[in-house]
């Protein structure tokens, strides 16, 4: 495998990541008061377009770390919505 794309899932993985512990956190305690539902909205519109894309140009470590980002973010704003 080539290391770039090597770098590419381990970049993946790091952006991906990085929504988990905020997703946890929020089903825990149910308090999303800090967090800004404009910014979540426009950034999961953001994701599903780089996933677009990434299927578009068949560009396999695009689409699957956004795909995964994609559920993260818009779990995310979903609880967001639902907590208020």
């Amino acid at each position: 495998m080539d290391w770039v794309i090597i770098m590419g899932y381990v970049a993946g993985i790091c952006t991906t990541s990085a929504f988990l512990p905020q997703a946890i956190k929020i089903v825990q305690t149910k308090h999303t008061k800090d967090i800004s539902l404009i910014m979540y909205a426009i950034l999961t519109t953001g994701i599903m377009l780089w996933c677009v894309y990434g299927l578009l140009n068949h560009d396999w470590p695009l689409v699957l770390a956004n795909g995964v980002t994609l559920l993260l973010a818009g779990w995310i704003l979903l609880l967001k919505i639902r907590y208020g």
